[in-house]
């Protein structure tokens, strides 16, 4: 098979390189097509692969480029804000919120008027998305598409929520009558990004809560999903140590002479309290323990790569035996020390992480503490609760700093109930097709198992008053105050920021001192 995979960035194959090795050993072409800024060690892991794997090959992904691409995402990122004022969403209000930044201020003005109304709701986004089906299909991606000759089109993640032409690889392939696939990029995707509004011919899911998701919350008939289990996290199954305790606490700086609790930092969002400063706030509370054992247990913390800056300001100094050590886990080496972390730790601990997983996978017991001011990330969103509720779940959650430290505490002594936790939740979660079965050859078969011509539904068919709306809202758009009504309010901060930018350079140059 000669198969075209579209990434939004680089950094995003890292969840499908065990997928990419084995399709290549199959003796199957891959050509990756990606945004190729690096990101957190992307191009090296990508360049990596494709010396050592003589099928694939990586290339810049088609810009679009034309008069359309900028209504187009206007109109799609307003169906994304109309899909989280369903109810579903009243417990998530900060990912409202973020679509809101982003949807049209018309969009806005009448999702408050109907929004709340479900049968309105609908009416609304389907003439919204009759409208976006209405959208030229993009000749530079056509094209591109056509001279690569694929035999199957694979989409990830599809679903952002930032303006990409990922749905625009999408139309075009299915106008192709290429068979296509959604790969699913991580845990949270299906619940937090955007809606599924045109259908691929597979959508290719870790396991039966991803499929319910993309049953009940998108539409996605049962027959077009196909369950594969999490094939990222192969690489933690079965894997050893890399060194000796010993090594490994004397190049985090640690003694080896007692346990360690680790922290894993998360990707929080944008504009949330400082997660470094509540993590030396759960230092503290460590070290003032009145449990010795815990009091002098070691601490590392693993920083996420997103988030260094918020950790300049913080000093650890004060407590003894805390290391602040950690890469971001592409590179071979790095890959070794993190499994290392998780490996020779008593119990990890973190706010909203998939490093959770990664720690349950290791057989470690996983904690965290609900802080009032951290709701929006873990409890105000769906996909946390995979993790807290239920009889499979996951995590050793406690309301308060005391009771969290107290819960350590028995971690430490090997004192705490339900052992078997963390394994209940990788059968479940990570391998429900079993313990002992990896995921990469399910989902390499997925691929394999594409049909030769796509059987997808033809989506909403453009029709002529749909058509003629698209052509008005454009005439809009190309003036001033059509498109303050078009553009999302991120947008409008941008452009305002901007003026005042050049207002100041102008006055500076011309001397008059207001610039400064």
């Amino acid at each position: 098979m000669k198969i075209l995979f579209f990434a939004r960035h680089l950094m995003y194959l890292r969840n499908f390189e065990s997928a990419l090795r084995l399709l290549d050993a199959h003796g199957h072409q891959v050509h990756i097509a990606a945004d190729m800024k690096d990101a957190f060690g992307g191009r090296e892991m990508v360049e990596r692969l494709c010396r050592e794997c003589p099928g694939i090959t990586v290339g810049p992904a088609p810009a679009r480029t034309d008069e359309w691409f900028r209504l187009a995402s206007r109109l799609r990122l307003g169906l994304d804000y109309l899909r989280y004022l369903d109810p579903a969403y009243a417990s998530a209000p900060r990912i409202e919120a973020r679509s809101r930044e982003r949807a049209p201020r018309f969009v806005i003005a009448l999702g408050r008027s109907v929004g709340r109304v479900p049968f309105l709701r609908r009416r609304l986004a389907r003439w919204l998305w009759a409208i976006e089906q209405s959208v030229p299909i993009s000749r530079e991606i056509k094209t591109f598409i056509r001279e690569r000759t694929p035999d199957a089109v694979l989409i990830t993640p599809l679903l952002g929520v930032v303006a990409s032409p990922e749905l625009d690889y999408l139309y075009t392939a299915r106008a192709l009558k290429l068979p296509t696939a959604l790969c699913v990029w991580s845990w949270d995707h299906l619940s937090s990004k955007a809606l599924i509004r045109t259908l691929p011919d597979r959508v290719l899911v870790w396991n039966p809560t991803q499929r319910q998701e993309a049953e009940q919350l998108h539409g996605v008939p049962t027959e077009r999903i196909v369950v594969t289990g999490a094939q990222c996290f192969d690489q933690w199954f079965d894997r050893q140590p890399s060194k000796s305790r010993e090594a490994f606490c004397a190049r985090v700086g640690l003694p080896d002479d007692r346990p360690f609790l680790l922290w894993v930092c998360s990707a929080l969002f944008k504009g949330s309290p400082s997660e470094a400063a509540y993590v030396l706030e759960w230092v503290r509370a460590i070290r003032e323990s009145a449990d010795p054992v815990l009091r002098e247990a070691n601490i590392l913390i693993r920083p996420h790569p997103q988030r260094l800056a918020e950790w300049e300001s913080i000093t650890l100094a004060p407590f003894p035996r805390v290391a602040f050590w950690g890469a971001n886990p592409v590179a071979t080496e790095a890959r070794d020390d993190y499994f290392d972390s998780l490996h020779y730790s008593t119990a990890v601990a973190g706010m909203n992480t998939s490093a959770f997983i990664e720690g349950a996978i290791a057989g470690r017991p996983i904690f965290t503490v609900l802080p009032p001011a951290y709701y929006e990330n873990q409890e105000g969103t769906i996909h946390f609760h995979y993790l807290l509720d239920g009889e499979r779940a996951l995590l050793r959650a406690a309301r308060t700093l005391p009771e969290h430290v107290g819960m350590l505490a028995d971690a430490l002594r090997g004192e705490l109930p339900d052992p078997d936790r963390s394994r209940r939740f990788v059968e479940s979660f990570v391998r429900p097709q079993g313990l002992e079965r990896a995921s990469t050859p399910i989902f390499t078969e997925a691929v394999e198992s594409l049909p030769r011509v796509s059987r997808a539904p033809d989506p909403l068919v453009a029709s002529a008053w749909s058509r003629a709306a698209l052509r008005l809202l454009r005439r809009l758009y190309n003036t001033d105050l059509g498109r303050d009504w078009i553009e999302g309010p991120d947008y409008l901060q941008s452009a305002k920021r901007q003026k005042e930018r050049a207002r100041k350079a102008a006055a500076k140059l011309a001397g008059t001192g207001a610039g400064r």
